[in-house]
């Protein structure tokens, strides 16, 4: 499998593209901006986009959904529970001092369980509320791979003082869904470096109580 993690945008917002290198099959994840740069890498490895996947709608991961769809083609998922943050995007905007990106409802809203495929790549999305009401991450257990968005980060977990978050309802995630995952799983985050299950469950100090 191709795996390619580009942090874009002003917050760094860690991009994965996912490709199948017999196929040519891809997933891009959270293209929250620098458009160009993701379908510089799409097109260096000859990958045709079948989803575009964002694990929750702030504007870092969805900002730049659009243009990618308009370039590619292919349809953009997220979780509908995050919808209330699309329709206040120009707020979210203004948080970072920015112009509002265009942005839609997802053409299909990701549910848990649901099968996200591309090529011989195989994921799971994981619904994990609490950093947004609509926060999902994707597992993809043939690669022992998890694509976080901001539910978890190497030494963390993601803030909840934003509109929609839940700080009780992001550990009740993180415990019933990641961390039943093998402690080889490695985790891309949101933001920052690379982790995995195992060091999370160790020694991240936000879950010692779970």
């Amino acid at each position: 499998m191709i795996h390619e993690i580009l942090p874009v945008g002003l917050l760094q917002c860690n991009c994965s593209i996912l490709g199948d290198e017999k196929t040519h099959e891809a997933i891009v994840v959270d293209p929250g901006d620098e458009i160009p740069r993701i379908q510089a890498i799409l097109d260096r490895h000859g990958l045709k986009v079948k989803y575009i996947i964002i694990t929750h709608a702030h504007i870092d991961h969805i900002a730049g959904a659009q243009k990618l769809k308009k370039l590619t083609g292919a349809p953009i998922y997220y979780n509908e529970n995050d919808l209330p943050l699309v329709k206040m995007m120009d707020v979210q905007a203004s948080w970072l001092q920015m112009p509002a990106p265009e942005v839609a409802p997802p053409d299909a809203s990701l549910t848990e369980g649901q099968n996200i495929s591309a090529g011989n790549i195989h994921g799971n999305i994981l619904c994990t509320p609490g950093h947004t009401q609509g926060s999902v991450c994707l597992y993809v257990p043939d690669n022992s791979l998890l694509i976080a968005g901001d539910t978890l980060f190497a030494g963390s977990v993601g803030r909840t003082d934003l509109p929609g978050g839940d700080s009780r309802q992001l550990i009740l995630s993180i415990h019933d869904k990641i961390l039943t995952l093998p402690d080889e799983t490695r985790v891309i985050p949101g933001h920052g470096p690379i982790t995995t299950i195992g060091e999370e469950r160790e020694e991240n100090p936000f879950l010692q109580t779970l």
